[in-house]
This record gives C-alpha cells, structure tokens and sequence, in this order.
C-alpha cells in the first residue's frame, strides 16, 4: 500500500473548507482540470454515494470509479476501485487561525504493468498535483469565506 499525505491551513471555517469538498460545483473550481468527477445517482457524499473520477486524457480517459465509506462532520473518505484500489480521505480539522486539511491519498496498484508505470511516470506528478490541488482548495475556500462576510 502506498501512502500520499498532504495537509494546508486554510483561513477559512471548518464549515466552509467541507462545503468545498463536498459542494460538486465548489470541487471543479480546484480539481485538476484534466479530472473530472460525476456522480453515479443523484449526487451526494453521505456514506454509500457513488461517483466516478474520470481522467480526461485522449483516446483512454481511464476511470476510478468510488463510493464514500466513511463520513462525519469534516470527513470524507472515499472509496475506490479500478485500475488502483484505495482510499482518498479528506479531513478538517478546526484551529484558531482557520482550519488544517489533510488530505491522505492510500493506494494499491496490484496488476505489476500499472504499478510499474505508475511508479515510474506518474507518482512525482501525483504528490505534487496533490500539492497544487490543496492550493487550489486553500484559495476557493479563503474566496468563499470573504464572500461570505
């Protein structure tokens, strides 16, 4: 199992930096641009939800296809399945200056192809998309609080 961990203090409320995880239209705003998510149902991230995360590269747009396995105020975790196999858990901690995010990517890769392919071409990239996407987060949800003031 490989572990990614990331984690940003965001001058926001607790409330706020969930809403952007959990709001579709607030998610696409720091989602990488090349991923997009779409839910399987209506949407929703209560426990048993289901989405998919599609890759939008040419010709393949592979897919991760997930389901929320855990959820509490400030929490959620999603499942998923596909060519990976894992969880993607997003987590607000309050703090006097905002709130910290952590967000915790664990992943298995058992087919040797993907693994190696994803080991060689793919991780460097990932931690630091992991990094940008955070930023990204931090900004969308600092607009929201201003906005909300």
């Amino acid at each position: 199992m490989s572990v990614f961990e990331q984690q940003v203090l965001i001058n926001a409320s607790a409330t706020i930096v969930e809403r952007c995880i959990t709001d579709r239209i607030l998610m696409h705003r720091w989602l990488n641009p090349v991923l997009r998510c779409e839910p399987i149902g209506p949407w929703s991230t209560e426990v048993g939800s289901q989405s998919r995360f599609v890759i939008q590269v040419p010709l393949l747009q592979p897919t991760l296809r997930s389901v929320v396995v855990e959820r509490s105020p400030g929490l959620v975790v999603w499942g998923f399945e596909g060519f990976f196999k894992g969880r993607d858990r997003w987590e607000c901690s309050p703090e006097a200056a905002g709130t910290r995010l952590l967000n915790r990517f664990e992943f298995d890769a058992s087919n040797p192809i993907v693994r190696f392919g994803f080991n060689t071409f793919a991780a460097s990239w990932t931690q630091k998309d992991m990094q940008a996407q955070l930023q990204r987060l931090k900004r969308v949800a600092e607009d929201v609080q201003r906005e909300s003031q």
